[in-house]
């Protein structure tokens, strides 16, 4: 670390508070120092403050903006509807962004976002925490090595729960997707339909979604990606169709076996060296993966997205010392939500919906009557 940087915290009490910790991370980083912090929610804003060791809190994000001259801002809150204009402020102003997950809501948004770093040549990084773990090297080198064959197919599901069908694609497929393209899946088009209540989403079904999402629809979705390799990618979330434990996660077949992979700082990795992908037949059983290789012992202990969090936060700096881009960056997030918005693409077209998407707008408000 070259430097020491000021950060500014940007969160809204009630509206997606502080994200999975992006208020707290810059405590653990040598070097950053939260010197102020926003929240209109006045209770909130106090708790935020004393909780970080700011030394200012501020009620509207804009004010401190103009009165700090920060280095970094975290745009903390989960709520989407607010992450456009708060990147475009903090870049307006020259502050490099660690990032909420999902990116925005609309590809239209994610375009500005993108314009406005480049025009004012700052770095943003989107926490998508998993990019991060020490697993994900080990993942890498199994598909480069041969160990899994060649790939065929990316299975991914969302958690399923209450949220399940259009609200887990977006708030969760946007991990699913993310590792994906961090593990080499590049589509052409999607395939997808969208079901509500066993029809096929018509605008009559669209409603204002949970946590800012905008329109929104479906509680059965499901996606097929033609990647650029050969091998297809999947998604689905039916609602209320959770496993326990969950399935909430990505798995890869391969021609000479099975990955299967879940999302956090040292999430469970399996492999299944079995070219059937059936344990049962084959008498192959399913192997841990640690941070250590295959079936060696785990040496690192499980943080959480904290343990996340604090990598990303340390990579979006040596991007900004390097003039280099983030692991998890601008581009890698439009990328995530540009597979999301293409389910309801090709839900509207009735067919496929190729990359890149031409519309950067919302399909389900363009749905026929």
């Amino acid at each position: 670390m070259q430097r020491n940087y000021r950060v500014g915290v940007i969160g809204h009490t009630g509206r997606g508070n502080y994200g999975h910790g992006l208020d707290r991370v810059w405590l653990e980083v040598p070097g950053c120092q939260v010197v102020a912090v926003a929240d209109p929610h006045k209770d909130g804003l106090a708790r935020t403050v004393k909780r970080t060791g700011a030394q200012r809190g501020y009620r509207d994000y804009r004010q401190m903006l103009e009165k700090e001259k920060l280095d970094i801002v975290a745009v903390a809150p989960r709520w989407i509807d607010q992450h456009c204009q708060m990147v475009l402020a903090a870049a307006e102003h020259g502050c490099h962004i660690y990032l909420e997950k999902p990116m925005c809501r609309t590809l239209e948004e994610a375009d500005r976002m993108i314009a406005a770093c480049q025009r004012h040549h700052v770095k943003l990084a989107i926490a998508h925490q998993t990019r991060y773990s020490p697993k994900l090297p080990v993942v890498r080198e199994i598909l480069a090595s041969g160990r899994l064959g060649r790939v065929l197919e990316f299975r991914g599901r969302g958690k399923e729960d209450h949220r399940g069908g259009g609200e887990d694609l977006w708030v969760l497929g946007t991990h699913i997707f993310d590792l994906m393209r961090a593990l080499g899946a590049r589509p052409q088009w999607c395939m997808a339909r969208v079901m509500q209540q066993g029809h096929h989403v018509t605008r009559r079904d669209v409603a204002e979604g949970n946590e800012g999402i905008g329109p929104l629809a479906g509680d059965n979705v499901a996606a097929m990606y033609a990647l650029e390799d050969g091998a297809t990618a999947y998604f689905a979330s039916q609602r209320q169709a959770r496993g326990r434990p969950s399935r909430f996660g990505l798995t890869i077949y391969g021609t000479a076996g099975v990955l299967e992979l879940h999302t956090g700082y040292l999430p469970p990795v399996k492999l299944l060296p079995d070219s059937s992908w059936s344990p049962g037949r084959s008498g192959k059983r399913w192997l841990d993966v640690s941070s250590q290789g295959v079936g060696k012992p785990e040496t690192l202990k499980d943080l959480g997205l904290h343990g996340g969090n604090v990598l990303a936060v340390k990579d979006l700096i040596r991007a900004i010392e390097t003039d280099t881009q983030p692991e998890s960056n601008i581009y890698e997030a439009r990328a995530a939500t540009e597979m999301i918005v293409a389910v309801f693409e090709s839900h509207r077209l009735r067919g496929p919906a190729r990359f890149p998407l031409e519309n950067r707008k919302n399909p389900l408000t363009m749905l026929p009557q």
